[in-house]
């Protein structure tokens, strides 16, 4: 009898965060099991800002070459940083991100240090980045990039070659129950995931009756609370805090349209779950993995970051709900074509 197959799903657990990458992570353990393969998923440490090259040095010495009973583990699978520092003989890497402060957000990082701390930083910088072409280059069997913006950007920041895998929506129960006259929007209350483009947008829109429902919870959400309580749209947007999957679901399941337009988002699997659930997406030209599988006028819009531009298409949506279902079958259509066999038999090389 062929003994199963034992693989390690490693990922950096950031404390009290469920971030896209840990939900992937999950999804992957779940896909590998439902195929026959003995799935575990591993967290690694990620430390706070500042501490980051401790977590790298104390995921170097993780030994995920056997399991507690001293069988082999045939495969390790990880995400983002440091979790690909783990040592394996078969270590595909299926990359989220690295850490963005010091590649894409740098600038924004940059700007907000003393003079002293740009010193630092920059010393930080160097050795992140040092480290990370090493082990991207040579301390994975195989590497994929959850999304064309990933690629870019190890291209970019150390010329590190990677093929393109996209991540399936999460395994779950999607359905298409309505249309109804109100935007959704499921995201960290963080300013990068640029909510605010979303309540602003509402001092444009014509249509009155269209209406925003916001579920998430992080540091941002006082600020969005101000902002909406300050204009005056408590009637027409509900910022609901954190819901729990059957409610989020539904209101997939409901919406006339979903927004998510982050900036610079490495992947973003709420586009997946949208067009699993036959809705449209708004998003922004330079909204990295989003604005990748938005077909502008097709299955979304994918519009400059201005609120007037994306008030204008929310009339649009509101005024036509033909054309939101129409979206969203097309959007249907695409997204079907991504499956979990198909990135288990990609990822999956302990054959």
């Amino acid at each position: 009898m062929q003994e199963q197959k034992r693989i390690a799903v490693v990922t950096s657990d950031v404390p009290f965060v469920e971030g896209g990458h840990l939900t992937i992570a999950r999804c992957t353990v779940q896909a590998l099991r439902e195929r026959g393969y003995e799935a575990c998923l591993i967290l690694t440490p990620q430390n706070r800002f500042g501490r980051q090259l401790r977590a790298y040095l104390a995921t170097r010495f993780i030994d995920v070459e056997e399991d507690g009973l001293g069988r082999k583990i045939h495969q390790a699978i990880s995400f983002r940083f440091p979790s690909y520092a783990l040592r394996h003989s078969l270590h595909v890497c299926w990359l989220n991100h690295r850490m963005r402060e010091y590649y894409d957000l740098w600038e924004i990082l940059y700007s907000q240090l003393s003079r002293r701390g740009r010193i630092k930083e920059n010393l930080r910088r160097l050795i992140i980045h040092a480290l990370d072409t090493y082990l991207l280059k040579h301390n994975v069997t195989k590497l994929f990039a959850q999304s064309k913006t990933i690629q870019q950007r190890l291209r970019k920041w150390g010329k590190i070659h990677s093929e393109v895998l996209y991540p399936p929506p999460p395994q779950r129960n999607y359905d298409t129950k309505s249309y109804e006259n109100f935007i959704f929007c499921i995201s960290r209350l963080q300013k990068l995931k640029r909510i605010d483009l979303l309540i602003d947008s509402f001092n444009f829109l014509k249509n009155k009756e269209m209406k925003a429902i916001i579920i998430g919870e992080g540091p941002e959400e006082v600020n969005l609370r101000r902002k909406i309580r300050e204009t005056g749209l408590e009637k027409r947007i509900e910022l609901l805090g954190k819901k729990d999957e059957k409610t989020v679901l539904d209101h997939y399941a409901r919406c006339r349209a979903v927004f998510f337009a982050p900036l610079r988002e490495d992947y973003g699997f709420v586009t997946g779950e949208a067009f699993a659930s036959r809705k449209a997406v708004v998003t922004a030209v330079d909204s990295g993995g989003p604005s990748e599988l938005v077909r502008n006028d097709e299955t979304g819009f994918v519009l400059d970051p201005e609120p007037v531009k994306i008030a204008e298409k929310l009339d649009l949506l509101a005024e036509d709900i033909n054309l939101a279902e129409k979206m969203g079958v097309k959007a249907f259509n695409f997204i079907k074509e991504f499956s979990w066999d198909k990135v288990v038999e990609k990822i999956v090389i302990c054959k």
